[in-house]
C-alpha cells in the first residue's frame, strides 16, 4: 500500500497538518484502514478510490473513523493533483458529497474544497460546564462577540470563543479526562478561539476523543466556525485561520462562506510533500 504524506495548510513551505493520504483501485477492509491510521500516526489518514462519479473518500483517525476531515481532504486534493493534474474532483464521502480543486501555487499544490452543509446549536449546561471546567476557564473569560456553540461543517465541534489571545496560547487539559468528555459528547475537536479582527482569527483544537492532543490546522472546524458566524452573527465576509503556531507547525487556513444559510463552506490552502 502506497502511503503519501502530505501536510495541508502549509505556511510560507513550513508547518502545516500531516495527514496520510492512501490513493487505490478499491478502498481496503475496515480494519485495515483503521490499523494504517493507527500506523501512519497523524491526526487523520485519508483513503479514496475512484468511483463513476469522481472518488469514494474515508477519514480514519488513529482511534476512530470521522465522518469529514478538512486538512486531509486538502492534502487528498494535492496528490489527486500531482498524479492526475489540476481541476475539481467530486468526493462521496460516508454522508455527504464535497469537491475538491486542485491547483498549482508558488511551485507546489494547493488545494481549496467545498465543505458540507453546516449547522450549529446550543450546547446543553452540562458540556458547556464541563468543557470550561477541562481548561480551567470561567464565564468571564470568553469573548463577548461569538458564543459557546455546537458547530458543524461535516463534523462536529464545540465553539470556545476566548477573551484573550494569552489565554489561548497557555491552553492546557488533562488528556484522559479530555478524550472522556469529547466521547460523551461526541465530539470530533473543541474549537478554541481568539479573534484578533474581523478577518484574522488564531485557533487551536484539541481532538484527544479520537487520540491526538491537538491538531494543527483544522480544515472541518474552520468550515463549521464560517458557518455559525455567518447564519448566527451575519458574518459573511472570507477570514483567514492561524493554527498550529503553539504547536510549532504554523498553518493557515483561507475561509470563504458561500451565500445562504446553512450552505457550504470553502476552505483553501498550500501543501507540503513530507519525504522523511
Amino acid at each position: 500500500m502506497d502511503i503519501q504524506k502530505i501536510a495541508a495548510f502549509s505556511l510560507n513551505g513550513a508547518g502545516g497538518n500531516p495527514a496520510g493520504v492512501v490513493l487505490s483501485d478499491i478502498l481496503p477492509e475496515v480494519e485495515d484502514m483503521q490499523a494504517v491510521a493507527a500506523d501512519v500516526g497523524y491526526s487523520e489518514t485519508v483513503f479514496a478510490a475512484p468511483v463513476e462519479s469522481g472518488f469514494r473518500v474515508r477519514y480514519f483517525a488513529p482511534k476512530a473513523e470521522v465522518a469529514f476531515c478538512g486538512h486531509a481532504t486538502i492534502a487528498l486534493g494535492a496528490a489527486l493533483g500531482a498524479a492526475k493534474g489540476a481541476g475539481t474532483y467530486q468526493l462521496q464521502l460516508n454522508d455527504a458529497k464535497i469537491s475538491v480543486d486542485a491547483f498549482e501555487e508558488n511551485g507546489n499544490w494547493s488545494a481549496k474544497l467545498t465543505s458540507p452543509n453546516t449547522k450549529f446549536e446550543a450546547p446543553d449546561d452540562k458540556l458547556r460546564e464541563q468543557a470550561l471546567a477541562l481548561f480551567g476557564w470561567a464565564e468571564s473569560d470568553l469573548a463577548g462577540d461569538l458564543d459557546i456553540t455546537v458547530i458543524n461543517g461535516g463534523a462536529r465541534h464545540l465553539l470556545i470563543p476566548l477573551k484573550h489571545h494569552k489565554l489561548l496560547q497557555a491552553m492546557e487539559y488533562d488528556f484522559d479526562t479530555g478524550a472522556a468528555l469529547m466521547q460523551a459528547f461526541a465530539l470530533v475537536t473543541i474549537n478554541l478561539v481568539w479573534q484578533e479582527s474581523v478577518t484574522v482569527i488564531h485557533s487551536r483544537n484539541p481532538f484527544a476523543g479520537h487520540g491526538v492532543y491537538e491538531d494543527p490546522a483544522t480544515g472541518a472546524a474552520a468550515a463549521a466556525l464560517a458557518g455559525y458566524m455567518r447564519d448566527a452573527k451575519g458574518v459573511d465576509q472570507p477570514f483567514t485561520i492561524y493554527q498550529g503556531a503553539d504547536m510549532g507547525l504554523a498553518s493557515r487556513l483561507k475561509v470563504t462562506p458561500k451565500t445562504g444559510v446553512g450552505q457550504p463552506i470553502q476552505v483553501a490552502g498550500e501543501t507540503r510533500l513530507i519525504t522523511d
